[in-house]
């Protein structure tokens, strides 16, 4: 490690910053300020986010999103008698904004999960052929990204919106954020490669795919790397004297890029798991692997912080443990997360193990039902579905998870070249110990707690190593202030520091 990361790290100036972090369920606001030199981070405003059928569609209610965003900084303003640096925005990938040449939301986005993709993308690949995309892009084949989505708005032909549409583009839900506030348009790199638009090696947009699809290339906003400064804040907001000069940062914008970014690691020996609705299993590496195995067993090459990858594959995560609470909440039993935790390590060992990625098991409702079915189907007894069994439905996911958390690892070592010792666990099932204990011994590595919001440790890190002056973007060297600072605020964050190991 230089010299120059040796010293204790202190901001050269002692003003607040806003890590705005978007969520498909709810969107957080917090606050990072400086006490005596020490980092003390505050949630200052969540607030909840659902997509809801309109205009034809399932579409995200913009306006709700960006009053509930300002809601929070105008709480930080007041907060923050010092003044705001910085603010920068990370959130969920694939989903985006249609903008006219002011700038304008042409309509509601569209929901990822709007059905509407599952005709563009058997129709897409009619004209890129599948394995031709992977080959260009090395990204999972997931009918979600935006690829499919832009081609699917292409299908539907113009709209009465669209009628100045020479003059549109199209921005990533965080990005449009700042583009709002006075930001330059741009793309991110990390949330870029989410699109299925960018070219591996070559990290521009593809112009190939672009072409194939007959895909506008010019509504693509300018690609730009994390911790990208993309001017200051202006509007309404900037009257008020905390946001008289404050600069606006892309961070890493794809939340997932923020949550490993808020990993305080180095080395090359750990493994990651971003647990929560969807369980995100791989690791960092140099270079991309997208060879025939990553892709036929579907691992995905993800823009990272430092011109890394995050080679990883989506396993199923709590989306099992919700399901089924909800199904009992509707049988009148509500079981609270955490009781359910507790009371599942207290049942024995189940009989048999779940294949979490069955197909079924990503569907919603009927989740006791759906894992009977599948237990039934190979030869196992089905389980009590009434609510006083949970705990035998939760410790057979958990135990299923961890079995299946071990054998994604065993081909994440095997594909990256690596000799894994290490497993860092971040994201709100972090904190799930029982969890976090089957997954050890499963995979025999040593598995330490990350930060549940590790994504807004990420977005404060990337912000304050560009602030700082040691952004360079554009080798790995930037990785390392990344992780000092992330190490930093996971304190201030009163979570788990990095060393110490998840508790058993």
């Amino acid at each position: 490690m230089r010299k120059s990361l040796d010293r204790p790290l202190r901001p050269a100036d002692a003003r607040a910053s806003i890590a705005v972090d978007l969520g498909a369920e709810s969107c957080r606001v917090s606050l990072l300020r400086w006490k005596d030199g020490q980092p003390s981070i505050e949630l200052v405003h969540r607030f909840a986010n659902n997509p809801r059928e309109a205009d034809g569609g399932l579409r995200w209610n913009l306006n709700m999103i960006v009053s509930g965003v300002e809601q929070g900084m105008l709480r930080c303003a007041e907060l923050a008698v010092e003044g705001i640096r910085s603010v920068a925005v990370d959130g969920w990938a694939v989903d985006y904004v249609r903008v006219d040449a002011a700038g304008t939301p042409l309509a509601d986005p569209f929901c990822y999960r709007d059905e509407r993709t599952v005709k563009a993308e058997k129709s897409a690949h009619r004209k890129c052929s599948h394995e031709r995309m992977r080959e260009l892009t090395g990204i999972q084949i997931m009918r979600i990204n935006t690829v499919y989505q832009l081609y699917a708005d292409a299908l539907a032909g113009p709209s009465d919106s669209d009628s100045d549409s020479e003059t549109q583009q199209w921005l990533n839900l965080p990005e449009y954020l700042l583009s709002h506030w006075g930001g330059a348009r741009v793309a991110e790199y990390t949330n870029a490669t989410h699109t299925q638009l960018v070219e591996l090696y070559k990290k521009q947009w593809c112009r190939d795919i672009f072409n194939a699809l007959h895909l506008d290339l010019a509504s693509a906003p300018r690609l730009v790397p994390p911790g990208t400064g993309v001017g200051k804040l202006t509007g309404p907001l900037s009257q008020l004297p905390a946001f008289a000069d404050t600069s606006l940062i892309a961070p890493a914008c794809h939340d997932t890029a923020s949550a490993i970014a808020g990993i305080p690691a180095t080395g090359n020996d750990w493994a990651y798991i971003s647990s929560g609705t969807w369980s995100l299993v791989g690791t960092l590496i140099e270079q991309p692997r997208n060879g025939p195995t990553a892709a036929a067993e579907n691992f995905t090459n993800l823009g990272a912080v430092g011109d890394r990858i995050c080679f990883h594959k989506n396993v199923n995560g709590m989306w099992l443990i919700r399901q089924c609470t909800d199904q009992w909440a509707l049988d009148g039993t509500v079981w609270p997360v955490a009781d359910l935790v507790a009371a599942s390590e207290l049942v024995p060992r189940p009989e048999g193990l779940l294949d979490v990625d069955d197909p079924d098991l990503l569907l919603p409702e009927r989740m006791p039902q759906r894992i009977n079915a599948q237990r039934i189907k190979r030869g196992l007894e089905p389980l009590d579905e009434s609510p006083a069994n949970a705990p035998a439905f939760a410790s057979l996911i958990f135990h299923s998870l961890a079995a299946r958390y071990a054998k994604v690892l065993d081909r994440v070592a095997f594909l990256s070249g690596k000799k894994l010792k290490r497993l860092f666990i971040v994201g709100g099932a972090s904190q799930n110990a029982f969890l976090n204990r089957l997954t050890q011994e499963a995979t025999g590595l040593e598995v330490f707690r990350g930060a549940p919001e590790s994504s807004t440790v990420g977005n404060f890190a990337v912000q304050l190593a560009t602030l700082e002056g040691s952004r360079d973007a554009v080798t790995g060297a930037y990785a390392e202030p990344v992780a000092r600072w992330a190490g930093l605020f996971i304190n201030a964050l009163d979570a788990t520091p990095a060393s110490e190991p998840a508790k058993a």
